[in-house]
């Protein structure tokens, strides 16, 4: 399910989007790997976030300290973004 930058998420109605992976990370305090992921049809960009599993499993993120910490982690990754166009 992560081999690619895509993946598929089943809304609970039966619906299906192509959402486009932003990127992934391991938390080794939590033991949990998570994968932060957009619409790219969405003009507004809301950057969604689940925890996964070995099999590829997703789960969503309900623990607001997770939360924290995954929106600490995606600022860094935005602020790298930012730098590497300053760069260039």
């Amino acid at each position: 399910m992560l081999e690619s930058n895509k993946i598929l998420i089943t809304e609970e109605d039966g619906t299906e989007t192509e959402m486009e992976i932003l990127f992934t990370f391991d938390d080794d305090a939590r033991g949990k790997s998570y994968v932060l992921f957009t619409d790219p049809k969405d003009e507004e960009g809301e950057v969604f976030a689940c925890s996964y599993n070995e099999e590829g499993e997703m789960e969503p993120v309900e623990d607001p300290d997770e939360w924290s910490m995954i929106e600490e982690v995606f600022g860094a990754f935005v602020e790298e973004l930012d730098d590497a166009e300053v760069e260039e």
